[in-house]
């Protein structure tokens, strides 16, 4: 190694770009990541959380349609954030998701997170705090761990003004405007 090698001097790293870098190349290469908080968490959902999933997004398809929305779980980048998060399901208005990659969270109308037992603080804590943050309107936490679901609606910065639960499964979900629907949960 020459001594002029040893002395460059490097310029800082945007820790930020580096580790949304990384997680977009991990979801390329099909495995499904997200950043919380800069820490990387790999996402291997079991059958039972999918079951749950499936069934809010049934509830949710044919008010989305209307709405010219569609409902996934794609990329979402909180930016000024080491955040890239993968909800379980986002309402976004289609005009904006053709084509996207990548969406920043607050074009999210709806996000639900549904609990696992590996990441259950982060859905309740975390994640409602940034989803209100950056001013997602609704949040639904389905809470399978405790068998309820929390509607937080009314963003502010240090998450949402107002929470509507928890409800215990088999009361319906209420979603308000602009989806004004009710969500069976006694499946869940």
């Amino acid at each position: 190694m020459s001594a002029q090698h040893r002395h460059r001097e490097y310029l800082p790293v945007d820790r930020e770009a580096s580790l949304k870098f990384a997680v977009q190349r991990l979801n390329e290469s099909g495995v499904r990541a997200q950043l919380i908080e800069g820490e990387f968490e790999i996402m291997a959902p079991t059958w039972d959380h999918e079951n749950t999933v499936d069934l809010i997004r049934d509830g949710l398809a044919r008010r989305a349609r209307e709405l010219k929305c569609i409902k996934g779980s794609g990329n979402l980048d909180l930016p000024g954030t080491e955040n890239w998060y993968l909800p379980d399901i986002a309402i976004i208005p289609q005009a904006i998701a053709k084509g996207a990659k990548s969406l920043t969270v607050d074009e999210a109308l709806l996000v639900v997170e549904v609990t696992s037992e590996s990441n259950a603080a982060d859905d309740r804590v975390k994640k409602r705090r940034r989803y209100g943050q950056f001013g997602v309107p609704l949040y639904l936490l389905v809470d399978r761990i405790d068998g309820t679901w929390t509607l937080s609606s009314e963003p502010v910065h240090e998450g949402y003004a107002t929470s509507d639960g928890p409800h215990p499964f088999g009361e319906p979900i209420r979603l308000p405007e602009p989806f004004n629907i009710e969500i069976d949960t006694t499946g869940l």
